[in-house]
This record gives structure tokens, sequence and C-alpha cells, in this order.
């Protein structure tokens, strides 16, 4: 906590992944640690939209402190534990992981081992681009088609066609085929 702010607070936030573990022993060390508000979900780090994070991150102020017993229960990834971390600084907020004292964002260490968390955060997203371009480039070398499968076969396009040829409406079209109107529009 900031002691020159009186009113600055400390938020807990505790994630189990599945339904069948408990949340009980993050809890007890975060009001240890003199958590008055703990954020709780029960939901894989890996998932963007954890409800329970966007809410507390969305109402961090200047002077918080955003407590986690564990780095782990923030992130899955390095990219995206710094990006939280980011918009825990941006908010004017500090963060500290109870288990790993490095992290600390009040600290110059802290700030030090997050630095050197971002650079890995930047060669993590970009070995995973890598890895998406080349694993693209050898499925089209063995012929897989990338993208949606098409809504109608080559034969259907080729009736559509001609029945938009001879003047039929698009929405008669699109329901003999049990596609949208847009569908139809769209060939060529």
């Amino acid at each position: 906590m900031d002691e020159t702010n009186p009113h600055s607070r400390s938020l807990g936030y505790a994630r189990v992944s599945t339904v069948g573990q408990t949340l009980e022993s993050q809890l007890d060390e975060l009001r240890a640690a003199g958590c008055g508000t703990i954020f709780r979900e029960k939901v894989s780090g890996a998932r963007a939209d954890r409800k329970e994070l966007k809410k507390l991150l969305a109402m961090l102020e200047p002077g918080d402190e955003l407590v986690v017993t564990r780095i782990d229960r923030l992130a899955r990834s390095t990219f995206d534990m710094f990006a939280i971390i980011q918009r825990i600084v941006d908010a004017g907020a500090r963060f500290r992981s109870l288990a790993q004292p490095w992290a600390d964002t009040n600290d110059s260490t802290g700030r030090l081992m997050l630095a050197v968390l971002g650079g890995l955060a930047d060669v993590e997203r970009d070995l995973i681009r890598t890895r998406t371009a080349e694993g693209r480039a050898q499925a089209k070398a063995r012929g897989v088609k990338m993208g949606r499968k098409p809504k109608l076969s080559a034969e259907q396009r080729r009736e559509a066609l001609e029945r938009k040829a001879n003047g039929e409406a698009h929405a008669s079209i699109a329901r003999s085929y049990n596609v949208s109107n847009q569908t139809i529009r769209r060939l060529k």
C-alpha cells in the first residue's frame, strides 16, 4: 500500500482453473497480506475474457496495490502477464506477488525484472508469429485449404450464378440453399 495516499487499497486476485479446485488457500494468504477486497475466479488463465480480472483492472486507482499469491494466478504466458502488469502500472497502481518477492513494481529490482519479462514477451510473440506462419505455409504446401469451408459446392455455385443471371431474387436463391442473402450477393 502507498503510505502517502491514505485512500490506497490493497486488492487481491485469486484464480483457479477448474471447478474441482478451491480458492481457500489463496484467499487466506491474500487476507493475511492485508487485502480488503479480493476478486475471485474459477477460469483458465489462458482465457482473455476473465470478468473479475477485467473488473479489478478497471477499478484500479493511483496508489492501489494488486496482490496475487503467485504470478501464474495472474497470467499463463509472459506476454499476457506483461500486458496485465502494464495496465496496472498505467493506472498508477502497484503489482505484487506474494510467492515471488522480485515481482513488485514498487521496487527497482522488481521493475527491472518486469522489464526483462517485457522483452521476453516480445520474443515470445515473435516466436508464436513465426511458428504460425511456418505451420500455415507447410499446410498450404500439403494442399490444405485455409479459411472457412465454402457454404456452397462448386455445382451449387454454378447453379446459383445461373439463377442470379436469370434475374431470380437473391433471397429466393439463398433460401433454396439455406444460406444468407450475403452469400449469394458475393458470388461471382
